[in-house]
């Protein structure tokens, strides 16, 4: 615990410059010191799934090559997981490398909702649902705190996807906002304190997150009860008087001042009060305090948590088809057919990559695990980086699968396909990854299909193979991890933790994803991932938590107990079958009658077990009251609508083992709202929905601070300035990246074009002023006339 009257007095003890030189960092990852209150500076890195810190001086971006940490598998295969404890237990490890690094806080975790499954930026997020993101951001949070290294929850809010995510605006309906896209974040705030939250770069319903006091103080702190600081993502400010006036403690990263001059005019004018400034730069010291490092050395265990990245991996992968071809038998001869057996695709581009301390391939692992009981021939069949194939590498495909026992193919998405600052075009795996599935998968050898993807991917061709084995992004013990799943030494222990459509454009969020330029209407409401597929009677190729495993589980005991308004579920899940695994107690409820527009039913609980063979345990699962509960959009709080539901006790969202009747006694008269026709509200619905005119989109001029390059080059003279501004940034890139590959050229190129302008300025190292930048703008709105 920080000693918050201390804080106080040490801000009260400031003249107001360095108050507000508080309030911005130093560089990119550091916090102004207070030698004179022998408080040292502390540094923030990247973390979501592995410590990224950078060696020396970073670039712009932080993307500088970063010390070597433990990369453990990202979001996706985490929240597959379905394991509170294992989160934890990652977090722990994580944090235990910061300590060994001086690092005070971890960037991380990330939970934003998985809208649509072509987000970039999906292998960083947990889930399409809000409990399992919240609850098992909750325990990344605790395991990190827990031994002394702050976090920090990202990206709130309404960040669901990349397209320009730098100027969007999100238009969300109120309950809609509450019930799907804060709830994670208000679960992770109530269940472990964490130190930090981090605000998004897009508008939220017209106001910049940066500078939205509603969700920032009103709905942050008042509501829910935070009492950490918030920071901004790196270069979301925007305007820093209204960001201090709405609760933004911290500009990150140093604008080298660029603001400081507006924000000491604003408390000369009386726009600003010092105490708005005194409240920021109090929680900016109280994370000072907390982050101090303790004296004595902290080694990290890396071969440890190399193991536990493993452990972990396999606990995320999710068997989603298997028609007994699995587990291998270590004997005979396996055909391994893909570039990503050797080359394995274990993180995701962006702020996030990690330089692993080692790194593990299937195919080494393989070889390893059968020595020479069994024959492995090895062809790549692909392009690794492209994903590109040719006629006579299929040709040799084929041929190595029909003289084998097993062909196991290992394809999935390419770095370039997926990356922070972009989204997918399609779901669809490269052109060549499907040929070679569907030529091998025509011979008579039983085919095994082993993914690598970051996100969801179409499986048109998943009836024509034996099995199908999804990884995720595995991290850097991924290739070992597969191999224990693949023999059964392990048990694939995932549970979907998002749907996989049949195809995208089946799905409502698809016609307004990812929207304009400046703009992205959330039409579907709630209904996005299971929430629209069970509703629509639209099946998914695999449901929301799908997931086969080696043993067999026996369900019984299956009763409500404690009736009233916090019931709870008991069941008895036993191990029937002759393997070690884990089963996932899925609890849902679904309304029998309601005045609401609202899904077939929604995830209020789950719990995961693991046994041994013939062994039981007795679960009780307890409801919280928010089981029940919906947003009431006329007291504009949560209420309980009164009526008789089922609760339903499952294996996924479309394998309902038992059904519990339950009474739920009403709170309140929760005001029924818009019932749009269908899952996509009309222009009408929507403003209903919303409560207010669809704001009109912006004109591109005249130019401002907020302006696009990709706007500033629609007149020519803005042309040209924008073609020099894109070429000093690539070549500035190169220099920090002498071998960039392309994800990470893409992802520059695309920041650069749909950044705001001001970008120049808070990511330009000083070269540029606000000043300058104006006179710019306004010569070449003079110009554009």
């Amino acid at each position: 615990m920080t000693d918050t009257m201390d804080a106080e007095r040490i801000v009260a003890s400031l003249d107001l410059s360095t108050k507000i030189s508080l309030l911005s960092g130093v560089g990119h990852w550091w916090l102004e010191a207070l030698p004179d209150h022998q408080l040292d500076a502390i540094q923030l890195s990247d973390g979501p799934h592995g410590l990224r810190q950078q060696a020396g001086p970073s670039d712009h971006l932080g993307l500088r090559a970063a010390v070597p940490a433990t990369c453990f598998p990202t979001a996706t295969t985490l929240g597959s997981s379905w394991d509170v404890e294992l989160v934890e237990a990652v977090g722990a490890a994580i944090a235990e490398e910061a300590l060994a690094q001086g690092v005070a806080v971890i960037l991380g975790p990330g939970l934003n909702i998985k809208r649509h499954p072509a987000g970039g930026r999906c292998f960083e997020y947990l889930s399409e649902d809000p409990l399992i993101s919240g609850k098992l951001a909750a325990a990344f949070v605790r395991g990190a705190q827990g031994i002394g290294v702050g976090t920090s929850i990202k990206h709130f809010a309404v960040n669901n996807q990349e397209a320009y995510r730098f100027v969007v605006d999100a238009l969300v309906d109120e309950r809609t906002l509450r019930e799907i896209y804060l709830r994670g974040f208000e679960i992770a705030v109530k269940e472990s304190a964490p130190w930090t939250l981090m605000c998004s770069y897009n508008r939220v319903n017209g106001t910049q997150a940066s500078e939205h006091h509603e969700l920032l103080t009103s709905i942050l702190r008042d509501e829910w009860g935070f009492d950490g600081l918030v920071v901004s993502d790196w270069g979301a400010v925007n305007d820093r008087v209204a960001g201090i006036r709405a609760g933004l403690d911290l500009e990150m990263p140093s604008s080298q001042g660029a603001f400081d001059e507006e924000i000491a005019a604003a408390v000369s004018e009386g726009r600003l009060a010092v105490a708005d400034i005194d409240r920021c730069a109090t929680r900016v010291v109280e994370l000072l305090q907390r982050g101090q490092r303790r004296t004595g050395d902290h080694p990290a265990n890396h071969e440890a948590h190399h193991q536990l990245a493993r452990r972990a991996a396999a606990a995320g992968t999710v068997l989603l088809a298997n028609d007994g071809v699995l587990p291998l038998a270590p004997t005979g001869h396996i055909a391994v057919l893909g570039a990503f057996a050797q080359h394995p695709r274990y993180q995701g581009a962006g702020s996030s990559q990690v330089t692993p301390t080692q790194l593990d391939n299937a195919l080494d692992a393989m070889r390893l695990r059968v020595g020479d009981a069994a024959e492995v021939t090895y062809l790549p069949s692909y392009d690794v980086n492209t994903g590109e194939t040719t006629h006579e590498q299929i040709d040799a495909a084929v041929r190595a699968a029909t003289i084998a026992d097993v062909a196991v193919l290992f394809v999935g998405l390419p770095a370039p396909s997926e990356s922070e600052g972009f989204d997918r075009s399609n779901l669809d795996l490269p052109d060549g990854h499907i040929r070679l599935i569907e030529a091998v998968a025509a011979t008579a050898t039983p085919v095994v299909v082993v993914l690598s993807n970051g996100g969801t991917v179409h499986m048109a061709w998943a009836d024509r193979v034996e099995a199908v084995v999804d990884c995720w992004l595995g991290g850097q013990a991924s290739g070992s991890a597969a191999v224990d799943v693949l023999f059964g030494d392990v048990e694939p222990g995932g549970r979907l933790a998002e749907s996989v459509p049949e195809h995208v454009a089946q799905l409502p969020a698809d016609r307004f994803f990812p929207g304009g330029p400046r703009q992205v209407q959330h039409r579907e409401g709630p209904f996005i991932g299971y929430r629209f597929h069970d509703t629509a009677a639209v099946p998914a190729r695999f449901a929301f938590g799908h997931g086969l495993s080696y043993t067999t589980f026996e369900w019984s005991e299956v009763k409500l107990a404690d009736e009233g308004p916090n019931p709870s579920v008991h069941v008895t899940v036993t191990n029937s079958g002759d393997r070690r695994g884990t089963d996932v107690v899925q609890i849902y409820v679904r309304r029998l009658d309601s005045a609401l527009s609202r899904p077939d039913k929604e995830l209020v609980a789950f719990a995961k077990v693991s046994l041994e063979p013939g062994e039981s345990a007795a679960l009780v699962i307890d409801l919280e009251p928010r089981a029940f509960e919906n947003w009431d959009i006329g007291t504009h709080d949560w209420a309980t609508e009164g009526g008789d539901v089922e609760i339903l006790v499952a294996r996924s969202s479309v394998d309902v083992a038992a059904t519990l009747h339950h009474h739920v006694d009403a709170s309140g008269e929760l005001a029924p709202g818009v019932r749009p026709e269908g899952l996509v509200a009309s222009d009408a619905e929507f403003e209903a929905m919303l409560g207010r005119p669809i704001p009109e989109t912006p004109p591109r001029l005249p130019f401002h601070r907020n302006s696009t390059l990709e706007d500033i080059a629609t007149t020519p003279v803005g042309r040209a300035v924008a073609a020099t501004i894109v070429r000093i940034g690539l070549k500035e890139a190169e220099k920090e990246f002498p071998n960039p590959d392309p994800a990470t050229i893409r992802m520059v190129r695309t920041a650069i074009n749909e950044g705001p302008a001001r970008s120049l300025v808070q990511m330009g190292g000083g070269r540029i002023s606000f000043r300058a930048l104006d006179k710019a703008l306004a010569a070449l709105n003079r110009i554009s006339r």
